[in-house]
C-alpha cells in the first residue's frame, strides 16, 4: 500500500544534497512528478504541490528472510509498472558500477533478482527492454538477457575476458571518455547494440599490493601509455530472436580511432562519433544496421583537439552516458561545437546540414532542457564573469539572443535540474561566503513555488563573513587571469606574510569559482587564516573557464610549459605585494596539480622555497594515451615537447624544500612516477622529503587513519619549511 504524506521538497533536498539528488531523480513522462530515494525508500513527488507519497517502502524491498536492498540507484520500465533495483555494489576503478540488481513489479509487489545464478555483484548497467519483458546486462565481460517471465538467461556474448571486453570498456575508455555503460537497446527490443574492446594489444601496468599478505599480490591493469595504439574498439549488433551477431562496417583502422559515442535512432539506424587518434577530427556516421552500409553525416577537423565531452559535465556521475540530443522526430539533434571561437550549440540534420542555434561572445556552459512546442532551451553560461553560473535561456530555432533568467541580485554560481516539461526546475545558489541553498521555482519567471522555503528566506542563515577576495593578474602580453585569495584573520597591512599557491593548470580543472567553500585546504590541519598563511589559487590560460576557445586551447602541446610559465608570472608579481614575504612562498597541488608544483620548484628555482607534490605526472610519457595525446600530440612526432614538460626533465634545478607524496596503488597515475623522480633527484644529490602510502589509489584516501595522517604530515611540513604569521 502506498502510504500519502506531507512533506516539504527541501527535506529531499538536505538528506540527499544538490549534487546527488540531480544525479539521482528520475522524471516521470509527465514531466511534473519526480522520484527519488530517501532514507533508502523511493517516494513519488508532483509538483507544484508539496504533497508526496511512498511509492516503494523498505518493507517491500526486503527479499524473503533478507535484510531490505539498499538502493543504490533504480530506474523504471518504459510503461512506468516495474522498477529496477540497483544494489550490494563493488567499485571498479572510480565509481560503484557493479552490484546485484533486483526487478520491483508495482502492481503485484513481486521482488525478484535479476541474474541469480551468476557471481554475487557481478552484474553491470542492467536495464529493461523497451516493453520491459526482458533485461540485459553485463557479467564478468560478457552480455545476457534475461525473460522476466520464464527466469531464462541467455548469453549473448561467450568470448570476455579482462582483455576482450563486451558491453563495457578499459581503463582508459572509462577514464577519458566517461565510457562505461557500452550497450543499448534498439527501440523496437529486437537488437542489442554493444562495444567491444580489445586489449589484447596493451601492455598490462602491474600494481604490487604489499600490505594484504605475507606475499606480495600482482594487480595487471591493461593500460595504454602515451604514444601506444588505442585498445581496438567495435561496435555488434546482436538479433535477439537469431542470436545473430553483426560487427558494423565502420571505416578506418581501428587502432588508431575511437568510438566515444553510439546511439539508436530508429530499429534500423543509429549513430556513431569516430574520433580519430590525435583527437582532432570528429566525425559522425549514420549507420543502417540491415544493409551494414556507414554513411558521413557530419565532421569537423580542429588544429588542437575536439572534446567529446567537458569538465563541466558531471561525468563520475553513476548513470552519466553520452546521448544525441534529439529534435524534429528524430531528424536532428544538437551538437556542441567551438568552430567560431566559443563553445556553441547546433542543430545537425541527418543530411549534414547545419544551424547554429546559441551565438555570441560566450560559452554555453552546458544544455540543461530544450522544448521544441514552446521553441525554447536552457543551458547555463557566465558571459561577464568567468568564475560564476547563471541560468539562460534561448529560442531553439537560433533567431534572437539568449536571455539570463537567473535574478541579477545573486551574484554567484548558480545549478538547476529542469523537469522535462520546462515548467519546474530546482536551483541552488552559493558563492564564496553563502552557504549553499535550494529551492523549487516556476520557469520562465523564476518564481520560487514555496516563498517560505525560497533561497532569499534562507539567505540571512546561510551568509558568513567575505574571506574570500577575487582579484585579476595581467601576463606581459596582456593575458588576464582570475584569482582569489585568503588573507589571515586579524590581517595587518603593514606585516608581511606567508603565502601558499593552490594549483592544478591543465585543462581538465579550474579553481576559480565563485562558489562556497573556495579558499578552504582539504589537506591543512587547522585554520590556515587564524594561523597566519595567506591562501591563493589562479587559473592560467589552458584552464577550463568560460572564456572561448582560444583561452582553453592556447595549452596545446604546451602543458609543462605555458600553464607552469603564466603560474610562475602571477606568481612574480604577487611576490612584490607589501604584505607578501617572498621568502615564504610555498606551492602545493594534486594530480595534474603535483604535476605543476614540481615544474614551478624546478623550472623556477627561488621563486617557491616551498612545495608539496601529490600523486604527480613526472613524467608525461607514463600517463595514459587519451588524455597526454589530446593535449600533447603523438610523442612520435613531437617528443620535444612532452620532454619539455616533464617535471623529471628539469629535476636537477631544485633548491627548496620538496615533500612527495604517492599512493603505491594508484591506477591513475602510477606509482612508477614517483620513483623516476627519486632516483634522478638522488642522482643530482638533491634532498627532500617523500611519503609513500602503500597500496592507496589516485585519492590517497583509502585506509583507517590515511586522511588524518596526510593532513599531519603536510601540515607538519608547510608549518616547518613555510612558517606562518606576520613579520
Amino acid at each position: 500500500m502506498k502510504k500519502a504524506f506531507r512533506f516539504l521538497s527541501f527535506l529531499i533536498i538536505f538528506l540527499i544534497g544538490f549534487t546527488a539528488f540531480a544525479q539521482d531523480i528520475k522524471w516521470d513522462k509527465n514531466g511534473d512528478t519526480f522520484y527519488a530515494v530517501v532514507k533508502n525508500e523511493i517516494f513519488q513527488h508532483s509538483l507544484p504541490n508539496t504533497v508526496g507519497e511512498k511509492l516503494i517502502s523498505s518493507a517491500q524491498l526486503s527479499p524473503k528472510g533478507q535484510a531490505p536492498l539498499s538502493i543504490t540507484d533504480f530506474a523504471f520500465s518504459a510503461d512506468g509498472q516495474k522498477v529496477l533495483i540497483y544494489t550490494n555494489t563493488k567499485s571498479v576503478w572510480r565509481l560503484q558500477t557493479q552490484g546485484d540488481y533486483w526487478v520491483y513489479e508495482l502492481a503485484t509487489e513481486k521482488l525478484t533478482q535479476v541474474g541469480e545464478e551468476l557471481p554475487e555483484s557481478s552484474l553491470r548497467f542492467a536495464k529493461f527492454s523497451p516493453d520491459a519483458s526482458k533485461v540485459a546486462f553485463v557479467s564478468e565481460f560478457n552480455l545476457y538477457v534475461q525473460d522476466l517471465t520464464s527466469g531464462q538467461i541467455s548469453m549473448l556474448t561467450a568470448d570476455g575476458t579482462r582483455k576482450l571486453i563486451n558491453g563495457t570498456f578499459d581503463w582508459a575508455y572509462e577514464e577519458e571518455f566517461a565510457c562505461r555503460d557500452g550497450f543499448q537497446w534498439s527501440p523496437d527490443g529486437t537488437r542489442i547494440s554493444f562495444w567491444q574492446i580489445d586489449a589484447n594489444q596493451i601492455r598490462d601496468y602491474y600494481m604490487i599490493n604489499t600490505t594484504d599478505s605475507i606475499y606480495s599480490q600482482i594487480i595487471p591493469v591493461e593500460y595504454p601509455k602515451v604514444g601506444e595504439s588505442p585498445s581496438p574498439a567495435r561496435i555488434g549488433i546482436i538479433e535477439l530472436a537469431s542470436k545473430k551477431l553483426t560487427w558494423l562496417n565502420i571505416p578506418g583502422d581501428p587502432q588508431q580511432h575511437y568510438l566515444p559515442r553510439m546511439e539508436w535512432n530508429s530499429p534500423e539506424f543509429l549513430l556513431v562519433q569516430q574520433l580519430n587518434r590525435k583527437q582532432n577530427h570528429s566525425k559522425i556516421l549514420g549507420v543502417n544496421v540491415t544493409t551494414n552500409v556507414a554513411n558521413l553525416i557530419f565532421e569537423e577537423q580542429d588544429e588542437t583537439w575536439i572534446d567529446v565531452l567537458s569538465s563541466w559535465e558531471n561525468t563520475y556521475g553513476l548513470t552519466y552516458r553520452h546521448e544525441f540530443k534529439w529534435i524534429n522526430g528524430g531528424k536532428e539533434f544538437l551538437w556542441f561545437s567551438e568552430k567560431d571561437g566559443w563553445r556553441h550549440l547546433y542543430r545537425i540534420d541527418l543530411s549534414g546540414k547545419v544551424t547554429p542555434v546559441t551565438h555570441g561572445n560566450y560559452d554555453v556552459i552546458n544544455l540543461l532542457h530544450f522544448n521544441e512546442k514552446e521553441n525554447s532551451l536552457y543551458f547555463h553560461a557566465s558571459p561577464e564573469n568567468a568564475t560564476q553560473k547563471y541560468l539562460y535561456k534561448a529560442k531553439l530555432d537560433g533567431k534572437g539572443t539568449a536571455e539570463r533568467v537567473t535574478p541579477t541580485d545573486l551574484p554567484g554560481t548558480h545549478s538547476y535540474v529542469i523537469s522535462p516539461s520546462g515548467k519546474y526546475g530546482m536551483h541552488q545558489f552559493s558563492n564564496s561566503f553563502t552557504r549553499p541553498a535550494s529551492e523549487w521555482i516556476s520557469l520562465p519567471k523564476h518564481q520560487p513555488l514555496d516563498p517560505s522555503q525560497s533561497i532569499a528566506s534562507k539567505l540571512p542563515a546561510n551568509q558568513g563573513a567575505k574571506n574570500v577576495e577575487f582579484f585579476k593578474v595581467n601576463t606581459a602580453d596582456g593575458t588576464e587571469m582570475d584569482g582569489w585569495m585568503v588573507k589571515p584573520k586579524n590581517f595587518d597591512p603593514t606585516k608581511k606574510y606567508p603565502v601558499l599557491f593552490m594549483v592544478y593548470t591543465e585543462p581538465w580543472g579550474a579553481n576559480v569559482k565563485d562558489s562556497y567553500g573556495v579558499g578552504r585546504n582539504r589537506n591543512y590541519e587547522g585554520d590556515m587564516a587564524a594561523d597566519g598563511y595567506i591562501y591563493i589559487s589562479i587559473d592560467n590560460r589552458g584552464t577550463p573557464a568560460p572564456k572561448g576557445r582560444a583561452w582553453r586551447k592556447s595549452i596545446y602541446r604546451k602543458i609543462g610549459r605555458l600553464n607552469i610559465s603564466d603560474q610562475a608570472e602571477a606568481a612574480k608579481q604577487i611576490s612584490k605585494w607589501p604584505f607578501v614575504d617572498p621568502t615564504r612562498m610555498a606551492v602545493w597541488g594534486h594530480s595534474g596539480g603535483g604535476s605543476a608544483t614540481l615544474n614551478l620548484l624546478f623550472q623556477y628555482p627561488g621563486l617557491f622555497q616551498t612545495g608539496i607534490s601529490l600523486a604527480a605526472v613526472a613524467n608525461q610519457l607514463t600517463y595514459d594515451n587519451i588524455y597526454q595525446e589530446r593535449y600533447m600530440g603523438l610523442p612520435q612526432e613531437n617528443l620535444e615537447d612532452f620532454v619539455a614538460g616533464s617535471p623529471i626533465t628539469h629535476a636537477k634545478n631544485l633548491q627548496g624544500n620538496l615533500l612527495y607524496i604517492h599512493g603505491t596503488g594508484d591506477d591513475n597515475v602510477h606509482y612508477a612516477n614517483a620513483e623516476m623522480l627519486i632516483n634522478e633527484l638522488i642522482k643530482h644529490g638533491k634532498l627532500f622529503q617523500f611519503m609513500p602510502y602503500p597500496n592507496r589509489s589516485h585519492g590517497i584516501g583509502e585506509g583507517e587513519g590515511t586522511i588524518a595522517h596526510l593532513r599531519m604530515v603536510y601540515t607538519n611540513f608547510l608549518k616547518t619549511y613555510c612558517p606562518p604569521g606576520g613579520r
